[in-house]
């Protein structure tokens, strides 16, 4: 493939790539920026495409691969690292973590709920919850496994109800 059948190729590539570009950075500006980053290093590297496989998949995974790079990049630039004898930063009171109390009223109430389910509700979804699959449900309460459904949809049902502030 002659250097503008490739040119024309990946123009044509392209058009394909701008949507896909737009999904992963979810930013119009820097989506161009991706795509101009990816038809870059395509152009650089086109010695590696083999002709007569499928370009634009050979794209679609060079902007993937961008991307990723770029994320990572950008992940280890905010990390910050104390380089402080005393590590002055870390212990400093700037840094302090949150009141957990909401956390513990919002518990509060979800056990008081399921408190307040009926207990043929109750147990089918906490068994449920803990990990237990539905036909192990069935064969431990001596139920239908179509009743364990039922009343584990009907216990959620009721949950969502009763909890409706924590949307």
């Amino acid at each position: 493939m002659t250097a503008l059948e490739f040119s024309y190729a990946i123009t044509q590539s392209t058009k394909a790539l701008k949507p896909f570009a737009l999904r992963l950075t979810r930013d119009t500006d820097e989506a161009a920026d991706l795509l101009q980053d990816t038809v870059l290093k395509a152009f650089i590297h086109r010695d590696k495409f083999s002709e007569g496989t499928n370009l634009k998949a050979w794209m679609y995974t060079i902007m993937k691969n961008t991307f990723i790079t770029n994320y990572q990049k950008l992940v280890k630039r905010k990390t910050f690292i104390d380089t402080t004898e005393n590590l002055h930063y870390l212990n400093s009171l700037q840094f302090t973590t949150k009141n957990s109390g909401e956390q513990k009223f919002a518990m509060e109430d979800i056990n008081k709920a399921l408190t307040q389910l009926d207990v043929s509700f109750r147990e089918p979804f906490m068994m449920y919850f803990h990990g237990y699959k539905y036909h192990e449900i069935a064969d431990k309460l001596a139920i239908p496994i179509g009743t364990v459904k039922n009343r584990i949809h009907l216990a959620r049902k009721e949950l969502k109800s009763v909890l409706k502030m924590y949307r």
